[in-house]
């Protein structure tokens, strides 16, 4: 349900261009994923649905041609990530979680052999990627990661453990970040490995199970004894964090517009709503209490389009955007918890029932002030990053 008279396919922001693809991702959305949105979160997503999106094209809108994708860039990105989030948002956490968060650190910094074997596939959608950071004792504070990686004779041993990761159980690779050199600052001493998960030792420990994302698999994994080749190694021993912290950008980017995609459905159910429901003799919007919610949904979701467009255009141009992706991402994600509980406070009763889709949008919505970098510590990078603008060192 998308109103065709929506300001933000105004062409001031978007070229015409943009504005057919977007109306093309969102008739693939329509055909493909619409009829079993609510089937899919009974989970897990099908893998021949990534197949179907990778073939689309949709995985690979910024990666390079060489790696079978379109590199139209992040602002193209953003179109896909909030147009399938709009219908279902756990799968586009999945598709994300391969193409970006596992896609991206191949793309930048992997060997032509590497894209290859292991991005091509990812980008139409026949494997499935996954990134692995996040530990049972490391969250934000990545430069504690313990998952270490010694070398034994040509190859690399891995051992740890890696937690909260979206498509664990289901990915064919996993790009793992490890501590290669204890001995110094883990800035330092990071490395990147590209881990197929078929390999001897690596483990799925369980799926969590998620208070929402359902048609997504976040898992635990373990790798014992992981023996990875030196071809395997992404970028140089000791570029981990460097190669870390270039994925966060874009991450956040597309993270802040699936937040949009998240907001907007249940923006578009409310206002529809609000305008059938009758109560004293009137339909609800023509009462403050809820025509100011309709008010404060729309504006908020303008401001995470803005802000998340400008984000993604000066990604595009090169430019480091550490402090307006984190911007884009807290905005956006802290607006759709805002727009879908508004939203199903406008529906009442029924918002709460499963008959709407808002109370699943409410729960999708919820997880994304955490993964990705919490709101806390988006807070701290965006405060870090003015002072740095206004006090530079010498």
């Amino acid at each position: 349900m998308v109103s065709d008279q929506m300001d933000y396919l105004s062409t001031v922001l978007w070229t015409d261009e943009e504005l057919e693809f977007r109306n093309e991702v969102r008739a693939f959305c329509e055909k493909e994923i619409a009829p079993i949105a609510d089937e899919l979160d009974k989970g897990p997503y099908p893998r021949e649905l990534i197949r179907k999106i990778g073939q689309a094209g949709y995985m690979g809108v910024h990666h390079s041609k060489e790696a079978g994708g379109s590199q139209k860039g992040l602002s193209y990105e953003i179109i896909v990530a909030e147009e399938i989030s709009a219908v279902n948002p756990g799968l586009d956490m999945a598709r994300m979680a391969s193409t970006t968060l596992y896609g991206m650190p191949i793309s930048k910094f992997g060997t032509e052999e590497q894209k290859k074997k292991y991005l091509l596939p990812i980008v139409n959608g026949e494997k499935i990627g996954c990134i692995g950071i996040t530990e049972p004792d490391v969250g934000s504070d990545t430069a504690g990661m313990k998952t270490r990686a010694e070398k034994d004779g040509d190859e690399w041993v891995i051992n740890g453990e890696k937690r909260f990761i979206t498509n664990g159980s289901q990915a064919d690779y996993m790009c793992c970040f490890a501590i290669t050199d204890p001995t110094v600052k883990s800035k330092q001493g990071m490395t990147a490995f590209i881990v197929d998960t078929k390999t001897d030792g690596f483990s799925v420990v369980k799926d969590h199970d998620l208070m929402g994302m359902k048609s997504a698999r976040v898992s635990w994994l373990k790798l014992e004894n992981v023996r990875v080749p030196p071809g395997m190694v992404l970028g140089e021993p000791g570029q981990g964090f460097q190669i870390l912290m270039d994925e966060l950008d874009s991450e956040r980017t597309a993270i802040a517009a699936e937040a949009i995609g998240y907001g907007r459905t249940p923006f578009e159910v409310a206002v529809k709503y609000s305008n059938e429901r009758v109560q004293f003799g009137r339909p609800i919007r023509a009462f403050e209490g809820v025509s100011f919610k309709i008010a404060d949904m729309y504006m908020k979701l303008e401001a995470a389009r803005a802000l998340t467009l400008t984000a993604a255009r000066m990604y595009d141009k090169g430019l480091k955007i550490t402090k307006q992706a984190s911007i884009a991402k807290l905005y956006a994600t802290e607006a759709a918890i805002q727009i879908t509980n508004d939203a199903l406070q406008v529906l009442g009763g029924m918002g709460y029932t499963t008959e709407y889709p808002v109370e699943r949008f409410l729960r999708d919505a919820r997880l994304m002030t955490i993964g990705g970098g919490t709101a806390e510590i988006l807070r701290f990078l965006i405060q870090r990053e003015i002072f740095k603008e206004f006090f530079p060192k010498k």
